[in-house]
């Protein structure tokens, strides 16, 4: 028998097992997992002796080549996806943007512009939904039939921009409850916001930390409480984007215990940043303005707690990045300008590993729960990805949890002239990724190539326990 590739050695987590095995990966998948795997006749032999061995994480929250605010976020899917790899996320899920009164086709036909030829990893795609028109909701059936989507996004803030009302919102539940795909929302209430940002403005309170002031807690609580009973009254499920808060975690809990399929997501930014970073002196603050806003640092234990609790069900990145030079500036004197969004996609794994597990609050494998297998099982990517098994794609991740790095712009491969976590030092990180059986990462060198990723479509959601 002849193989490929073998990684030796190693010890393989999965969201479910721990043991020493070795993997074998032939044509890009996994073709058998075991001990003492015959190595003669192995193209390629890696070593990976005291360390783990994890599937590919996935990272169902990108922004990649996104119009926002005007101007275009920093990564497009070539850079992006790189970053990704080299820092152990082999597949992402992106979001086609769809445009008030076009067709979901269109707008999903556009991110295949964006993508095909340029990515370096695997990728996906969710869908805004931007309008509650008859034509929009009788799109959702076939887009996730025949395109292999099988999510929808609803925003309930940024008023004017991609704000839809509850009624869109409910139509949205209910033609994906009958259509079998996953509503996901952002939950804070936007006509608040509207107000309170207005009176902040003519009160001449324009920088950074007002934001965060103008988008307080509450309006999150209030909104994620508010999808989640529209939910319920449509027998929907719902998955809520980048929980920031214990209020609004609190409400997904509340939801579960009454049985609902609600499924919650935090990001690595809300795990190790608080308010304290809207105060940095020099605009630096600009680099914090996301939505919803960074919290008071209490906040971080109970999202860590939901996490090892499996309230909070996936650990997406958010990945949304702009220069502070340039792109952040154009809010310099006034915060509702500063375009929303950090760069995330190269440290979200090594942040929840460094925060959750050197820190005792969550095992090696919830870590891969989160990362890979649980966003894969929800957006119906699972068992091609997200695990390592027979006949899955060899996306695999070679960790060292033993080998430190201090996170910086200067360093990172993002591109982007910032890091919302400059000087974290953080342990534990990717020795060598595959993406399909390919070399894709060799510590901080890209071994991969543009063009290299594929869409890989997503197949029908339906409740799962994760």
């Amino acid at each position: 028998m002849s193989f490929d590739t073998i990684i030796v050695n190693g010890r393989v987590v999965t969201a479910t097992d721990t043991y020493a095995s070795d993997i074998a990966i032939n044509d890009g998948k996994v073709s058998a997992v075991g001990k003492s795997l015959p190595r003669e006749n192995a193209g390629k032999i890696i070593d990976a002796g005291g360390k783990y061995v994890f599937p590919g994480g996935i990272d169902v929250h990108t922004h990649l080549d996104m119009p926002f605010g005007g101007t275009t976020s920093a990564d497009d899917f070539e850079t992006g996806t790189r970053a990704a790899l080299l820092g152990g996320t082999t597949t992402v899920v992106d979001f086609a943007l769809h445009t008030r009164g076009d067709s979901l086709h269109n707008a999903l036909k556009t991110w295949h512009g964006k993508a095909d030829g340029k990515a370096c990893g695997d990728y996906a795609f969710h869908l805004t939904i931007a309008d509650g028109r008859d034509e929009t909701m009788n799109e959702i059936p076939k887009i996730i039939n025949e395109q292999g989507v099988n999510s929808f996004k609803v925003f309930m803030a940024y008023k004017h921009v991609l704000y839809v009302d509850d009624e869109t919102i409910f139509k949205t539940l209910q033609a994906c409850r009958d259509a079998g795909g996953l509503v996901q929302v952002h939950a804070e209430n936007g006509d608040v916001i509207e107000v309170i940002t207005k009176e902040a403005l003519a009160a001449g309170n324009t920088a950074p930390v007002w934001h965060a002031r103008t988008r307080p807690v509450e309006c999150e609580g209030e909104a994620t409480h508010r999808a989640i009973r529209l939910a319920e009254i449509a027998g929907a499920p719902l998955y809520v984007v980048h929980v920031s808060s214990a209020m609004a975690a609190d409400m997904i809990s509340d939801g579960r215990k009454r049985g609902l399929p609600i499924y919650g997501e935090t990001c690595p930014q809300y795990l190790v940043c608080d308010t304290e970073d809207y105060l940095r002196p020099d605009f630096e603050g600009a680099k914090y303005v996301l939505s919803p806003p960074i919290r008071d640092k209490w906040n971080q234990s109970v999202l860590l707690r939901k996490l090892k609790n499996m309230e909070l069900h996936a650990f997406g990145s958010d990945h949304c990045s702009f220069n502070l030079c340039g792109q952040k500036e154009l809010g310099r004197h006034d915060f509702s300008k500063i375009p929303n969004g950090a760069p995330t996609i190269e440290d979200r794994l090594a942040i929840l590993y460094h925060v959750g597990v050197n820190g005792g609050v969550i095992s090696p494998n919830q870590f891969v729960a989160l990362g890979a297998t649980n966003p894969a099982r929800l957006f119906g990517l699972f068992p091609r990805k997200g695990t390592i098994a027979v006949g899955s794609d060899a996306d695999i991740v070679v960790w060292d949890p033993n080998q430190t790095r201090t996170i910086s712009a200067k360093t990172h491969h993002m591109n982007v002239d910032n890091s919302v976590f400059e000087g974290m030092t953080v342990k534990g990180r990717p020795r060598y990724v595959f993406s399909r059986g390919l070399k894709v990462a060799d510590g901080d060198t890209f071994t991969g190539r543009k063009g290299y990723g594929k869409f890989v479509p997503s197949d029908k959601f339906y409740p799962v326990l994760v």
